[in-house]
């Protein structure tokens, strides 16, 4: 980009309103690339008008004067620090002006003082709200609806809100006035569904909804239907939205569309989380609800769904097109359902992954049993982040540590990154969170698909019994079908093989912290504390099982693993956790947690639909086979549900609960 502002060099005020131009135009017009300073660049909304029209003069050719003009006006932009005249600049504008700005940057520093001024010149408190500060939020929104701010800003946007609202509360209330009911478009409430403790992507949704003037009702996590649909009533609420992580969760999203049915509620449903898709939301929610429900993939999808569903003009041909889009999704997942070829169980246990076990070197564990973790060294866990995910949270894709030189949002990325490390350290050097571990290894042999785990060496004693579940689908020639139970030595081998299993969080403490947040009014730094517990939960699974390799178990002793490496999972073994692809249910956490009584032994619980709380947790089981890797189970067949639900002594109805999101046939 630097080519095309070359003759303005040392003048980089102008310069960088030539490339943050260019780059908006640009990127409208479909370029892919660039090559950027993404610290010096000006958010092109806050170029100054006389200078964008000059600069945009010379870009598109505009005038016969253009190169003139520009020259010319570069001559007055005076040289100092940028940073100090534009402080300067805007503190010297209009009160009005100001509350905009700060909502528009996501300054704090002044609010209250400048609130208070709006207060004195305004006829009321409401008329602070309905006026300066809305002005600055629809401000807000359309930007980040063009694409021109991003959700790091919004969130930080806000904050400022936030805080100049609970500023005027008590004027509010003395004034007799509500605000709320009064300015909004409408009202949404959110909920995480019964037995799900997950909620960032909720608490964005949320921001970002009340960032475009839609008052939200957040009823937290773990919420029954019963008192989401309560209060939907109570407060006549315009549309209702569930989330969820896990995928129990799904099945109780489909539970509350029943009771939405049998109650007739009517309202709008909408559908969100890590677990949820289009797929599933068009196959099992919507057959079971005659209102309109809709599928959001994340946050800055939600405003245009809501507007829609509450636009007099626009609903009933969003609402058409979604029908028929979830029932061409019905009908193509039905053909495929009917496509698709499983095999016979027998016929796939056959089709096993076959080990030549005396070619294998199994490795005895240097420390048998259990191992307690208890208040681990943040600072130690923090070197193993993975940070790609964390800007995935945060809607802006991109890999670490590339993601800074992304022309679009490169700049914003490295202000989060910044901020979360500021953060970080003031919760490592303040003890504010604790992180409990406790991982154990054990004798262990494979019985067909079940792992038997012994409580010692003469493999007499049955400690616990770990059941996997095997792929089913048609394989190519020489692809075996897998099983987590595939990567230990069968029983009748004689030979004596080994599992581990583990359990961390990094979330002891986590409550206080964002009820200090959440108390002054600072969403972000609340959203900012649980996307870094959930990276530092997944950092310390990360570090212990290379303790686990190097040192505990032993059998990569001499393995030397930068953390990309890690992070590319270029090490011998696996960590499979109950609920994810190779083994998709849920109920294998509770052998876990009996097998390491990991609640007394970390804080870890789980709750009705087998999540863990804290949210910031990560559990599984450790595999040694130097052949083993991740695989996904796919769909299974009622053959195999029944031959697990008599290993397991289940019922074939509960098992069925709890796989239903892999079964090939409706239960």
């Amino acid at each position: 980009m630097s080519n095309i502002s070359f003759s303005f060099r040392g003048n980089n005020t102008v310069r960088e309103a030539i490339h943050a131009a260019f780059l908006y135009h640009a990127i409208e017009a479909g370029m892919d690339m660039g090559i950027v300073n993404a610290g010096q660049l000006e958010v092109y909304a806050e170029i100054p008008k006389d200078l964008l029209e000059r600069v945009e003069d010379v870009l598109f050719n505009r005038r016969e004067d253009a190169t003139e003009r520009l020259t010319d006006f570069a001559e007055n932009v005076k040289q100092k620090d940028k940073t100090e005249v534009k402080s300067a600049e805007w503190r010297n504008t209009s009160v009005e002006e100001r509350l905009k700005h700060a909502l528009v940057k996501g300054i704090v520093e002044f609010i209250e003082a400048d609130t208070e001024e709006a207060r004195q010149k305004l006829p009321s408190s409401l008329d602070v709200i309905e006026g300066p500060l809305m002005d600055g939020m629809n401000v807000v929104g359309d930007l980040f609806g063009s694409g021109k701010m991003f959700l790091p800003q919004v969130v930080k946007s806000a904050r400022v809100m936030k805080k100049a609202v609970a500023y005027l509360i008590p004027y509010l209330e003395a004034e007799k006035k509500e605000s709320g009911d009064k300015r909004a478009k409408g009202i949404v409430l959110l909920a995480t569904v019964k037995g799900d403790v997950h909620d960032i992507g909720k608490n964005i949704v949320g921001v970002v909804l009340g960032c475009n003037n839609y008052d939200v009702i957040d009823l937290g996590v773990m919420v029954p239907s019963d008192k989401i649909l309560s209060t939907a009533v109570e407060k006549n609420v315009d549309i209702i939205g569930l989330s969820g992580l896990i995928t129990p969760s799904l099945d109780e999203m489909v539970h509350v569309a029943k009771e939405m049915e049998r109650l007739n509620i009517g309202k709008p449903l909408l559908i969100g989380g890590a677990t949820t898709s289009r797929i599933h939301t068009a196959v099992k929610i919507e057959p079971n609800y005659t209102g309109p429900t809709v599928h959001v993939l994340d946050a800055s999808r939600s405003v245009n769904v809501v507007s829609n569903l509450l636009s007099k003009v626009h609903y009933g041909k969003f609402i058409e097109e979604i029908s028929d889009e979830y029932k061409e999704l019905r009908e193509n997942h039905a053909k495929k359902q009917l496509n698709k070829k499983l095999i016979p169980i027998n016929e796939a246990r056959e089709n096993s992954f076959k080990t030549d076990w005396e070619k294998i070197p199994i490795k005895k564990p240097k420390k048998l049993g259990i191992t307690v973790l208890e208040n681990f060294p943040l600072e130690e866990i923090s070197k193993y982040i993975d940070w790609t995910p964390f800007f995935i949270t945060w809607e802006l894709k991109g890999k670490f540590p590339k993601i800074f030189e992304n022309a679009k949002y490169g700049e914003e990325a490295k202000k989060l990154y910044d901020d979360a490390n500021k953060l970080l350290e003031k919760i490592i050097t303040e003890n504010l969170l604790q992180a409990n571990g406790i991982f154990g290894l054990f004798p262990a042999n494979s019985v067909d698909d079940d792992i038997e785990v012994y409580t010692d060496e003469s493999r007499k004693g049955l400690l616990e019994t770990f059941h996997s579940l095997r792929q089913q689908s048609k394989k190519a020639e020489s692809v075996p079908n897998l099983a987590l139970s595939d990567y230990v030595a069968p029983k009748e081998t004689n030979l004596n093989d080994y599992i581990g299993a583990f359990a961390v969080t990094t979330g002891i403490g986590i409550e206080k912290l964002i009820r200090k947040f959440e108390d002054e009014h600072d969403d972000y730094n609340s959203i900012l504390t649980k996307a870094l517990a959930d990276r530092l939960a997944e950092a310390f699974a990360e570090l212990l099982h290379a303790k686990v390799r190097k040192e505990y178990w032993g059998y990569a002793s001499d393995e030397k693993l930068s953390n990309e490496e890690l992070i590319s999972e270029n090490y011998k073994g696996i960590r499979p956790a109950p609920g994810y692809p190779a083994q998709p249910d849920h109920t294998e956490k509770i052998n876990l947690f009996k097998l390491l009584d990991v609640e007394n032994n970390t804080g870890i619980s789980l709750t009705e639909s087998l999540a863990m709380y804290p949210a910031s947790s990560v559990s599984g089981l450790y595999f040694a086979h130097p052949e083993a890797r991740y695989f996904n189970v796919g769909k299974l067949d009622k053959s195999q549900i029944q031959d697990y639900a008599k290993r397991k002594g289940m019922s074939v109805k509960e098992v069925e609960k709890w796989l239903s999101s892999v079964l090939n046939y409706d239960n």
